[in-house]
């Protein structure tokens, strides 16, 4: 059995998770997460745990990855995700307007990044952003796009970065 899912995943007080046929559903204070079910994998809750098993060798794999899911969904309700990145460059800079990012990234026009439901960014400064949500997978697909758009380069580092993404910067051609 996969050792991840041996481990079960602990629920605060706080956390109240209701187990359907085909779905599994994280209530907490800050929000609610559903997720769909694997074929093949039983979750028990025995108290304030939730414990995995396969029913299929088949399923070997399945059975970690839910249990990796589900503590997520516990951490998501409980505490939240948050994701930072920086701007570097020149004239590099964002702006929130509602529930959009204006983005000036050096293109020639403002790349608007509308943010999905759920997730929500803070602005300390015009060249940070930090993005929350209490969906983890959410979260870390809005601030892959937003790298999207202006990954940063090897030889003089600029673009967008994950706060704690350290960038290698190449030597240039010489004669």
């Amino acid at each position: 059995m996969s050792r991840i899912a041996n481990n079960p995943v602990a629920l605060p007080d706080k956390v109240d998770v209701t187990l359907g046929a085909d779905k599994i559903t994280v209530k907490g204070p800050l929000g609610t997460l559903t997720q769909a079910l694997a074929e093949g994998v039983s979750i028990e809750k025995d108290g304030n745990k939730l414990l995995f098993k396969m029913l299929k060798p088949e399923a070997h794999a399945m059975s970690g990855t839910l249990r990796a899911l589900v503590a997520n969904m516990v951490k998501g309700v409980t505490q939240g995700f948050e994701r930072k990145l920086t701007l570097v460059g020149v004239g590099f800079r964002a702006q929130l307007a509602g529930d959009a990012l204006n983005l000036s990234l050096g293109f020639s026009h403002p790349v608007i990044h509308k943010l999905p439901e759920g997730v929500k960014a803070e602005m300390p400064q015009p060249t940070e952003i930090v993005l929350k949500g209490i969906d983890k997978q959410k979260v870390g697909l809005c601030a892959a796009n937003i790298r999207a758009y202006r990954p940063p380069e090897p030889y003089k580092g600029k673009g967008v970065r994950y706060a704690e993404e350290r960038v290698i910067l190449k030597e240039t051609k010489k004669k």
